[in-house]
């Protein structure tokens, strides 16, 4: 068991610097979350064009978010997988097969809601 620190601002600036060494490796390794960068970025430019409201840039946030994090968590436990069990077996496949619904989950979330806000705005300027 792991002894209790006292919190030191230099122990959260190296929490912080190990989370963003691992956003790093996911866009540097993971070729879904480029995928999922690019999508952001341009969901992000869409919403400036168009002037999207507040609430909408809160749902657009929130869902990128959960994008981000569905696909965190999924390269989190294929890794750990990988490494604890290296040879085939239908219950590791099994929790990969989850944890990759989970990202497919959230990716349709967030395709949805970016059809709700932005396909009435692209009608309206059609008109």
């Amino acid at each position: 068991m792991k002894k209790e620190e006292n919190f030191t601002l230099n122990a959260r600036i190296e929490s912080f610097r190990f989370a963003f060494r691992g956003l790093a490796s996911l866009f540097k390794n993971e070729h879904n979350s480029r995928i999922h960068l690019l999508a952001a970025a341009a969901v992000i430019i869409l919403g400036a064009i168009l002037g999207i409201t507040r609430f909408e840039w809160c749902v657009i946030v929130l869902v990128i978010g959960f994008v981000f994090t569905a696909e965190l968590i999924n390269t989190s436990l294929e890794s750990l997988a990988d490494i604890v069990h290296p040879d085939i077996s239908d219950a590791i496949r099994q929790a990969k097969d989850y944890s990759a619904a989970a990202v497919l989950i959230a990716a349709i979330v967030s395709v949805v809601a970016g059809c709700l806000i932005f396909i009435p705005r692209i009608l309206e300027l059609m008109k």
